[in-house]
């Protein structure tokens, strides 16, 4: 196995490809009760248009959402209850680009990554169990489109993007889901869950060869092929939409800024880009700059107020969001910040507080293990190592952060998602 210390944060971490293709990733904790594994595929909302062999297929909004939930059942049973029987703590869940499967266990976790890499790889599906699932998942979404918080980023979503399909929901509409059969979700399972296209991460106080010899026993020898994704025609810098608002029974309005940003296809440069624009926003609106706290005496924001950076297959955007009185206000004071720091320079004092500050939480986020494992799947499947972001945090400079904030906060690339109240 590769085996890479990285000294500076106290962690050693082991991987191994197998010869079916899965990248097998363990972090050690010797001494710890606790153990987690994540079994994680590279597919997710987005991926909707696809080919192999240059035959290309379009699937309904929602279905990968739809396979993470039937994946539980087996022939024989349920494995989220025979999981959960063995002393594990199981979930999953669905983001734009990744499905993941994980535990959480102080005992037989051997037994349980078992479980956990058989059913996962083994689908099982029936017209009933589809046809049920079809009713649960409906009410889930007619549930997410009665949150104002829900409605608010998804709105951004179709203001900001024309083609990709982050602007349509991860789990679909109650319409699109009608159309999943079960040959729809095995043909899927067929295409995405296989080794090459998957990579399994666990931490805790582990013998990181038997997490590999567990894998190489329980998973298919074939490492299968890559599909070639569609992530719609290519996106201009600008919005489809300034604004976008909804009426929903709110006490406040909500609403949701974004900004978007051009991809970056090479990982570290993503990686670094992140982590840069992270701190960019802590600088520019967090709750330590003078914009927060001219915003929030003045009634303009509360301590529900948030900003960051988010990405997608093929995209990226600098978000803030929060409660308002004034959501135009809020932005326009936004890009006249940005404006002003790109004219005048960052505040050297603030800067070093607030990258310190980074490099804190970073550190930080280590001691989670679920944080840890996710961290480590999405830079595989992105192409860098997260265990490198202390010294990448290290090497932001004042230039960078102000060259970034002078590039994304142009209010021509901006789109306001706002919820009113209906009264």
């Amino acid at each position: 196995m590769k085996r890479i210390e990285y000294g500076k944060i106290g962690e050693t971490v082991y991987s191994e490809t197998l010869e079916n293709g899965l990248c097998c990733i363990v972090v050690p904790k010797k001494g710890f009760s606790k153990s987690y594994a994540f079994f994680a595929v590279n597919y997710g909302g987005c991926d909707r248009r696809f080919a192999l062999d240059g035959y290309w297929i379009d699937t309904p909004a929602g279905v990968a959402h739809f396979l993470e939930h039937k994946m539980f059942d087996t022939e024989g049973g349920n494995a989220l209850a025979l999981l959960s029987s063995n002393g594990a703590s199981p979930n999953a869940f669905t983001s734009s680009g990744i499905t993941a499967y994980h535990f959480e266990c102080t005992e037989n976790f051997e037994d349980n990554l078992n479980v956990l890499l058989s059913f996962v790889s083994v689908p099982y599906f029936t017209k009933e169990s589809v046809d049920k699932e079809q009713g649960i998942i409906a009410q889930e979404i007619k549930m997410g489109e009665d949150s104002p918080s829900r409605v608010v980023y998804q709105n951004l979503m179709k203001a900001l993007y024309a083609n990709n399909p982050i602007k349509d929901s991860i789990a679909g509409t109650v319409e699109s889901i009608a159309e999943i059969t079960p040959e729809t979700l095995y043909h899927c399972h067929k295409v995405f869950y296989h080794p090459v296209n998957m990579v399994l991460c666990a931490t805790g106080d582990l013998n990181p060869e038997k997490v590999c010899e567990i894998a190489r026993a329980v998973l298919p020898e074939s490492p299968g092929e890559i599909a070639q994704r569609d992530y719609g025609a290519e996106e201009s810098m600008l919005p489809v939409k300034s604004i976008i608002e909804a009426q929903m029974s709110v006490s406040a309005p909500l609403f949701m800024l974004g900004s978007k940003l051009e991809p970056i296809a090479d990982g570290d440069r993503h990686y670094f880009r992140m982590l840069m624009g992270e701190l960019a926003c802590m600088l520019l609106m967090g709750p330590s700059s003078p914009l927060y706290a001219r915003l929030y005496s003045e009634g303009l924001i509360n301590n529900r107020f948030y900003s960051g950076l988010s990405d997608f297959p093929g995209g990226v955007f600098a978000t803030a969001g929060g409660e308002s009185k004034n959501p135009e206000k809020v932005k326009d004071e936004i890009i006249n910040e940005a404006e002003r720091i790109s004219r005048f320079g960052v505040d050297i004092s603030l800067f070093n507080s607030l990258k310190k500050a980074s490099i804190g939480g970073f550190l930080r986020s280590l001691d989670s293990m679920d944080n840890s494992c996710y961290a480590l799947a999405e830079g595989h499947f992105r192409g860098y190592s997260p265990f490198n972001g202390l010294e990448l945090l290290e090497s932001i400079s004042v230039e960078d952060i102000q060259a970034f904030i002078e590039s994304a906060f142009k209010s021509e690339r901006m789109a306001l998602s706002i919820v009113k109240s209906k009264t």
